[in-house]
């Protein structure tokens, strides 16, 4: 997709150190021959000729400076939304440790190609040309300038096995202890509260201390590095110039060609020392090439039919288990059942039944699964969900709200439609609450919410399920925090969405939301122990007392 613009840059560095030559060939031209014949004329042709050269050469540098730039800004605005939209769903599917990294690492990889250390790709491949020129100097010269690259790409490999285990595990660390420290800052009023601080501060630390000596390690390694190239660089070029001394001495070479040879050897050793310079550059974009190529491969784009026609909310589960990562068990076992559109299901059982999984299964968002997730027919993982989302409503058990106003959150931050916010509003009985709030339905409500009661996030959560026109409502604990109002609200609600034909899924422990019920789905240890109409499972559960006494505990 880039490979023009890479070959386009690599023809203009070709353009670029073709006229690198051109100081060069000048101080040999004036040596040589302006100094021996005394001739002012061609001193002056062969000033503005090099000046001429000079400036085409340096339109070439700003040009493939330029170019390489532009090129970082549409590799990064092509793959923004791509990076994006796999990192919420590795970030799902809990894939990797820390997928959200895959957008720094994208920055990474954007600075590297707008930086120096991309330029080594591109002079590099002209070092043979240089050490060609010597040879026609003198096939002498050419020999010790050969020998000394290759010493010096030696000491570069040598050193490249030795430091880049130590870099890896400086930037995997370091990356670690950061995610670290941030996921506990998500629980920083209870790690507070209940004095934690020390005892994560004190686990934060044998991460970071970890990452601390890999990166004093990679730290000392590359000093060590840059010292042994600079003493051979000097060496190299002082001894080039030696040779070329004694050359000169021997009458088997001119002034100019002894200068020429010294100032050629140093431009041929050049890319090496950027790539010295700018090895962490480059060993930071090359690892975060990789994570990025892994995860991207791991997550293809998918060929999702663009659209259906609005969903009407039909669930029908096939065979369905749910599994996850380190238990034996599966969560959800075999588990068949179909959910018609229009219709109002409760979901119960004990705590840890799979009631929260299976949730996630209908919406598809549960990562293990086997079996099959239907709506309206069509799996639902081939659903679009940039379409399918605004026909979706979802409370989770974990209420997760997001800094903005209010009136985002409940219009889920795309563009507020005033009439349909405050309509949600209404439904979920918070409209009286938010006009007191300091700016209304402009409020800013902070990270997650905090600002707001858990009883007032969970309403506002609630609205947020109700946006829009919703086909599919799942709700998980939805009164989990909720007051007699709320309760009221919240069974109001859910009779709205009823006589609307909406399809209602509840997760849900107190009987007092019964009475808008149609089906009922008992779960037990993760299996389907009841399914079926309201009043067809009550009087089942009255036959079992077992079964009984847990839909009652609970």
């Amino acid at each position: 997709m880039f490979q023009k613009d890479f070959v386009w840059a690599g023809i203009i560095s070709m353009f670029a150190n073709v006229l690198m030559l051109t100081p060069t060939l000048y101080m040999l031209q004036i040596y040589d021959r302006v100094l021996a014949s005394g001739n002012e004329l061609t001193l002056i042709v062969l000033t503005v000729i090099l000046l001429l050269f000079v400036a085409v050469m340096g339109f070439s540098e700003r040009l493939r400076s330029r170019l390489l730039v532009q090129l970082g800004e549409r590799i990064s605005e092509k793959l923004n939304s791509r990076v994006f939209s796999v990192s919420f769903e590795a970030f799902l599917k809990n894939t990797h440790k820390n997928p959200t990294s895959a957008l720094s690492d994208l920055t990474t990889l954007r600075q590297f190609l707008t930086g120096n250390g991309i330029l080594v790709f591109f002079d590099a491949p002209w070092t043979p040309v240089y050490i060609f020129v010597i040879f026609l100097l003198h096939p002498l010269l050419g020999v010790l300038a050969l020998f000394f690259v290759a010493i010096q790409f030696g000491v570069t490999f040598f050193n490249h096995r030795s430091a880049l285990n130590n870099m890896q595990c400086s930037l995997k660390n370091s990356r670690e202890s950061s995610f670290y420290i941030e996921s506990k800052l998500h629980q920083i009023e209870a790690v507070h509260s209940m004095g934690m601080i020390k005892n994560i501060r004190d686990k934060w630390f044998k991460h970071h201390e970890v990452a601390l000596d890999r990166n004093a390690a990679s730290f000392v390694s590359q000093n060590r590095q840059q010292s042994v190239t600079k003493f051979l660089r000097y060496t190299m070029q002082s001894l080039t110039l030696g040779a070329a001394a004694l050359l000169v001495i021997n009458g088997a070479l001119t002034p100019g060609a002894m200068i020429a040879t010294s100032v050629l050897m140093t431009r041929s050793l050049q890319p090496l020392d950027i790539l010295i310079a700018t090895w962490t550059q480059i060993v930071k974009a090359r690892s975060a090439f990789q994570r990025l190529e892994l995860m991207l491969s791991e997550y293809p784009e998918k060929n999702q039919v663009e659209m259906y026609s609005k969903p009407s909310g039909a669930i029908d589960l096939r065979a369905l288990f749910a599994t996850a990562e380190g238990r034996e068990e599966p969560i959800i076992h075999d588990l068949t059942a179909a959910i018609a559109a229009g219709e109002v299901t409760m979901v119960t059982g004990p705590s840890g039944s799979g009631k929260s999984t299976l949730a996630r299964c209908m919406l598809g968002v549960w990562p293990d699964v086997r079996g099959d997730v239907f709506l309206d027919g069509h799996n639902i993982a081939s659903w679009n969900r940039k379409f399918l989302g605004p026909y979706i409503g979802y409370l989770p058990q974990d209420i997760e709200l997001f800094g903005g106003s209010v009136a985002e959150n409940i219009a889920r931050f795309s563009d507020v439609d005033s009439e349909n916010v405050i309509e949600a509003a209404k439904k979920t009985g918070i409209h009286e609450m938010i006009l007191k709030l300091p700016n209304g339905y402009d409020t800013q409500i902070g990270e997650a919410g905090r600002m707001l009661s858990a009883g007032q996030r969970q309403r506002l959560a609630l609205a947020r399920a109700l946006y829009g026109d919703p086909s599919l409502v799942v709700l998980d604990e939805p009164n989990a925090n909720l007051d007699e109002a709320g309760d009221r609200a919240l069974i109001e609600a859910v009779k709205d969405l009823k006589e609307q034909g909406k399809t209602v899924v509840l997760i849900s422990h107190r009987t007092n939301v019964l009475s808008v019920v149609d089906k009922l789905l008992v779960l037990q240890e993760g299996k389907m122990v009841h399914f079926g109409s309201r009043d067809m499972i009550l009087a089942a559960l009255q036959k079992s007392s077992q079964v009984l006494k847990t839909v009652s505990a609970v």
